[in-house]
């Protein structure tokens, strides 16, 4: 796990309804779980057309892309470090969902 994610308190691990152990269970893949579980809730046995995958890969990189450009105040090489990527990779789905 990167060293920049951050961890639940114990206690919230603890209570957390996943097979993580308690301590290695971080905020933002706590809130996945929780999102996940509801949205299968909802749907029940109905299939989802895209297929789940692609729904929350879909639903997650728009945000992602928005508030960590944001972040670096609209500077897209620092955007594209801090994800990772190439800035050209950046501006190609920064086009692709509509955000240039």
């Amino acid at each position: 796990m990167s060293v920049n994610a951050a961890r639940l308190p114990a206690a919230e691990a603890a209570l957390s309804s996943s097979s993580h152990a308690a301590g290695s269970y971080s905020a933002l893949s706590e809130c996945v779980s929780r999102t996940v579980l509801r949205y299968l809730a909802d749907i029940g046995d109905t299939e989802c057309a895209e297929g789940l995958h692609a729904l929350v890969l879909r639903e997650v990189e728009v945000p992602l892309l928005r508030e960590v450009l944001a972040f670096h105040d609209g500077n897209q090489s620092r955007a594209a470090a801090a994800l990772g990527i190439n800035r050209a990779t950046l501006r190609k789905k920064l086009a692709a969902h509509g955000l240039l």
